[in-house]
């Protein structure tokens, strides 16, 4: 990747729209811009031109947008062209720039020139890519949140509190007969704790953030017709599983996302847990316990008029140890006492309700989401990915080692080093070239 090349991509969606947009980013535009349109652009405003291929045969016409460096997305000149949005004259469109001597835009290479020109910084790229993919108005508002820089803003906020411990340490470390702003123990706990405290809200935040971000993966499971497929389509709104009364009706897992609260939920209907001759079943209920092995909850379906069974038991015996869990007795509306309610056993939530009356299903929503972690409030959360929550959990154990180093200033800075290169690695303060790689190649072409 060069990054004096100029680069031209599709902007849009493939397939066929009222308008589509090529993206062309790169040194110099101007001339570019003329060999396309034939006309001058003036900077920041629409111009209506026809887009002209090489013997000057007209493309299309549409408006052009010339954006000179550095007022653009990527810091670079920017040209956006935008015609109508079929797949064909997009990609006539795009051969002409490529005439003209652009190449093809890698993916993500557009938000990455921006981050390499200092116009966002690596936590606000990557909430680019999770607004695009966004699949709830919560985990919409909270990308934003993050793309307009509040994630980065606490980061920082944090990081010069960070140094300015550093600088204390450092230079008692360098001018030891030097009395530095009356560096002693208690001072030090004090300022540690307080940056801990503050790292605490932050990872706080960051948690429920990649909650709405990668969402809940929650396995239904149980015996054979309890209802796991209706209590499916219940919480989905429609019919989505085939319901049957013969047992053993679902052989495969059926998948379906939903939204609880904001809170994108991915919901897995499995075979019915039972010992069978069927080849075919055999096979969905080993399946059955590999996706029960990757789930953040399980949901444990039960029949309410016979309550937990042996058979019931021997099931939630065998559930792996610290996955989550919530209990459902199901079929209330056949039972003598119809009555939805919600009950927790120790830290597992019970809830009765009826899969074919809905009765009971917004107490099981709110017991998914309080198991699942949810605080029920996006305000100040950030999208937060994986390698975040991880650069945090590591900042936060040498802010810890170096509580523990109160005695030994040597060993003390050093742990204060190493958590600001970990809180640094967040936003691209510290970060190395193959995980930009890994990071922008997961982004559209175009973007």
């Amino acid at each position: 990747m060069r990054r004096s090349d100029i680069i031209a991509a599709v902007a849009t969606a493939p397939g066929r729209a009222g308008i589509g947009i090529v993206r062309v980013s790169g040194p110099r535009l101007e001339q570019f811009a003329r060999g396309l349109i034939a006309r001058q652009l003036a900077p920041r405003q629409a111009l209506l031109a026809n887009f002209l291929a090489s013997d000057q045969q007209v493309i299309d016409c549409g408006l052009a947008l010339y954006f000179p460096e550095p007022h653009s997305y990527t810091g670079e000149d920017v040209l956006e062209l935008q015609g109508h949005g079929g797949p064909v004259v997009l990609q006539l469109l795009l051969r002409r720039c490529l005439e003209l001597g652009a190449r093809l835009a890698e993916p993500g290479e557009f938000t990455r020139r921006a981050y390499l020109n200092d116009k966002l910084d690596l936590a606000q790229a990557e909430s680019v890519a999770d607004l695009i993919d966004a699949t709830t108005a919560q985990a919409a508002r909270c990308a934003v949140h993050s793309l307009q820089g509040a994630f980065s803003e606490r980061l920082k906020g944090l990081a010069q509190s960070l140094t300015e411990l550093r600088m204390l340490v450092e230079a008692n470390l360098d001018f030891p007969e030097e009395d530095i702003d009356a560096l002693n123990r208690d001072k030090l706990q004090r300022r540690l704790a307080g940056l801990r405290q503050e790292l605490a809200g932050i990872e706080e935040a960051s948690r429920q953030g990649s909650l709405l971000r990668e969402g809940m993966s929650i396995v239904l499971a149980g015996l054979p017709n309890v209802g796991k497929s209706s209590l499916l389509n219940k919480l989905a709104g429609q019919d989505v599983a085939i319901v049957t009364e013969v047992p053993g009706t679902t052989r495969d897992a059926i998948r379906q996302s939903i939204d609880l609260e904001g809170v994108p939920a991915h919901l897995i209907d499995t075979a019915g847990l039972r010992e069978s001759a069927d080849t075919v079943e055999r096979l969905g209920i080993a399946r059955t316990w590999e996706l029960i092995e990757r789930a953040d909850i399980v949901m444990m379906i039960m029949d309410s008029r016979s309550g937990e069974t042996a058979a019931d038991r021997k099931i939630l015996e065998r559930l792996p140890e610290g996955i989550p869990r919530v209990k459902v007795m199901n079929k209330i509306d056949l039972t003598n006492e119809p009555t939805a309610r919600r009950q927790s056993e120790q830290t597992t939530p019970m809830v009765w309700l009826s899969a074919k009356t809905g009765e009971g299903v917004g107490l099981l929503r709110d017991a998914l989401l309080n198991v699942g972690g949810w605080r029920g409030n996006s305000e100040g959360l950030f999208m937060a990915r994986e390698r975040h929550l991880s650069a945090l959990s590591d900042t936060g154990s040498h802010l810890e080692r170096a509580t523990h180093c109160l005695g030994q200033i040597e060993l003390m800075a050093e742990e204060l080093r190493l958590a600001q290169s970990a809180l640094g690695s967040i936003t691209g303060g510290v970060t190395a070239d193959d995980l930009l790689g890994q990071i922008f190649s997961r982004f559209c072409i175009g973007k």
